[in-house]
């Protein structure tokens, strides 16, 4: 009996064990899910997941299990400490401002793709290229110059940066030239060396130089403090540009003075870069397009009533201008075309071996030539006296499809110093010019004029003799074509006047 009891005894303790361990198991597995879920745990609560997967094992197995020491340092760490993530990349760190290096590798990689970034070999040439990189890193640097001030120093600095960078492509434009060297047995033997091509060697310095000149005029104007600029009326014709403004009785003399030095110096650099750029230009060979759209002869490009004008035995370019329409700016670019055209055909003419053309025998060689020089004698006029027109179709087409490397770098260096210059030259005419008036001096405008610039010395002796036929009641006799100067004498007169050199000192 007592022994039957013992058995259903221990048959009960052993259900209650099972019972026991389910109920364990259940709530470990609780434990887990709550644990993984962010919630509050215990370290007495927490098991593994190879656990929490059999919740039904018999707890006399589990009192048995020996726990197993940890294999590393990390293992080691307290059952509270989740698991680190597996480690990611690292985030990439935020770059710099591009290197001086960087932008010379990116500038010359886009000049090498010929501005066609595809790739696809559809680029212009390189002369091209350069010619545009040089007129767009102008643009960014000078803009319009509209006081007279100093450059920015970073925009100063960048442009002397960038423009020497472009220019350096001219250090390998290269020309054998013959050259004596000694042998070892003291024998003189000729050889061929390569030297920069010379009108690089010569031009390139040259406008450096002028290019300094320019930035140095507008650095001169940091400290002066007599006039200032507000900003335009709104019914000016260039509103966006400001106005001077001087004192009520005018500029000091020191002043004066010292504003026509800097306007003589920007004069000299005027003439030299126009003078570099025409030379260029005219070196620069016509392309066949544009020859094959020229018509027959010089008379259907000027028109009848032009080329009788201009092929009269008497002519005078001034009476020529005023009776030609000259109030917008692209009737006066046309008339500058149409001048171009019948020069080129002209020209052609006169170098064609057959000397077939639609002259007739009437026309010699000695009349073409006057002819010619007249036609570029309005053109020079029309330069000067409109000096911020288009280029026109001839020099667009020269330099499109132009692939000397160094005459695009010419051209386009002379051409942007010629725009500054002018620009300056521009903004010094109108302080003067204020000031003129606040002093209310009775004298002309101090815009510069044709002959102003250009040098020339009135004839004292053709006027004296024309004030005495006007008084004896005679007409004086009019202009002949042989009195006409040309622009090849234009540019031999700006040599003589150091139009290529550096301007010395007047004061």
């Amino acid at each position: 009996m007592v022994r039957a009891l013992e058995e259903e005894k221990e048959h009960l303790r052993a259900k209650l064990g099972q019972f026991k361990g389910m109920f364990d198991g259940i709530r470990q597995t609780k434990s887990l899910v709550i644990e993984t879920n962010g919630g509050p745990s215990t370290p007495s609560d927490r098991l593994s997941k190879s656990q929490a997967s059999s919740p039904l094992t018999d707890p006399n197995d589990q009192q048995q299990e020996q726990p197993v020491p940890p294999s590393s340092d990390s293992e080691r760490a307290e059952p509270s400490q989740s698991r680190p993530p597996p480690s990611e990349p690292p985030a990439p760190q935020p770059r710099g401002p591009p290197t001086d290096l960087d932008m010379m590798k990116e500038k010359f990689a886009k000049l090498l793709l010929g501005e066609d970034m595809s790739g696809g070999g559809k680029g212009v040439s390189s002369a091209l290229a350069l010619s545009n990189a040089v007129t767009n890193l102008a643009a960014s640097a000078f803009g319009e110059q509209k006081r007279l001030e100093p450059m920015a120093p970073d925009t100063k600095a960048r442009w002397k940066k960038e423009i020497d960078w472009l220019l350096s492509v001219t250090d390998h434009i290269v020309e054998f030239v013959p050259s004596k060297q000694k042998a070892k047995d003291g024998s003189n033997m000729e050889i061929m060396i390569t030297r920069q091509r010379t009108d690089l060697h010569m031009n390139v310095p040259a406008l450096k130089k002028l290019d300094g000149m320019l930035l140095d005029c507008l650095d001169n104007f940091k400290d002066q403090n007599e006039f200032y600029y507000e900003k335009g009326p709104s019914n000016n014709e260039k509103w966006w540009i400001p106005t001077p403004k001087v004192p009520p009785n005018g500029l000091s003399e020191v002043t004066r003075k010292w504003l026509q030095y800097q306007k003589d110096s920007v004069q000299q650099v005027l003439k030299a870069a126009m003078a570099i750029n025409a030379q260029v230009l005219t070196e620069m060979e016509i392309p066949e397009s544009y020859i094959e759209a020229l018509p027959k002869n010089g008379r259907a490009s000027l028109g009848d009533a032009m080329y009788k004008s201009i092929t009269d035995d008497f002519f005078d370019p001034d009476v020529f201008l005023q009776s030609v329409d000259l109030s917008s700016e692209h009737k006066i670019v046309d008339l500058k075309n149409k001048i171009e055209q019948s020069v080129v055909i002209w020209e052609r003419k006169m170098n064609a071996k057959d000397n077939k053309s639609a002259w007739g025998s009437a026309v010699s060689m000695e009349k073409r030539e006057i002819i010619e020089d007249r036609a570029e004698t309005i053109l020079l006029i029309l330069k000067h006296r409109f000096p911020g027109l288009p280029q026109s179709d001839l020099d667009i087409s020269k330099i499109q499809y132009n692939r000397n490397v160094g005459h695009a770098i010419l051209e386009s260096y002379s051409r942007i110093i010629e725009s500054l210059a002018f620009t300056v030259l521009s903004r010094i005419d109108d302080v003067m010019h204020i000031d003129s008036q606040a002093r209310g001096a009775d004298e002309e405008d101090a815009k510069t004029t044709l002959l102003d610039f250009m040098g020339w010395e009135p004839d004292t002796k053709n006027a004296d003799a024309d004030a005495n036929a006007n008084a004896n009641g005679d007409a004086p006799p009019p202009v002949k074509a042989t009195t006409i100067i040309t622009n090849k004498r234009f540019l031999d007169k700006l040599e003589t006047l150091s139009g290529l050199k550096s301007p010395s000192s007047r004061h």
